[in-house]
């Protein structure tokens, strides 16, 4: 599977005292999204090793309904570039807004934890091409130098 969504409702235990999400609960459901989408297409365990330019852009508040999105961006011999975006709202209103986003690189592992080459993942429609070179010029910016 080239993408993945994980929904839920966010409870008081997700929370702090104000009835606000931490920031390191949002990230910690980006990376879960990130693994599902990245264990589902290798078929392995996988091990994250990066995480990019995480934005915030709304508050998530106990009752509020989750849903993050985890989309295959691009692979490498043994990574999965994959793109994650997490929406929320109140499901009173239906009203549902984009609310962090991030890039995350995963490693497929074997049995003993040693890196296993992935299928190779080839985008096709013009969104996805689109994906795939941005968010691979984002990784390539990453990297460091060779000296």
């Amino acid at each position: 599977m080239s993408s993945i969504t994980l929904r839920f409702l966010v409870e008081p235990a997700h929370a702090g005292s104000s009835g606000q999400v931490h920031a390191g609960t949002v990230m910690k459901w980006l990376d879960d999204a990130g693994q599902a989408c990245a264990t589902s297409w290798s078929r392995s365990s996988c091990r994250t090793v990066y995480t990019s330019s995480i934005r915030f852009q709304r508050t998530v508040h106990v009752g509020d309904l989750v849903e993050v999105r985890a989309r295959l961006a691009f692979t490498g011999e043994t990574n999965m570039n994959i793109t994650v975006e997490l929406v929320s709202g109140d499901l009173r209103t239906g009203r549902m807004e984009k609310t962090a986003e991030a890039l995350v690189v995963l490693v497929a592992l074997d049995a003993q934890g040693r890196p296993v080459q992935v299928d190779t993942w080839t985008p096709e429609t013009p969104g996805e091409m689109a994906l795939a070179s941005s968010a691979r010029a984002q990784f390539d910016s990453t990297r460091p130098a060779p000296l």
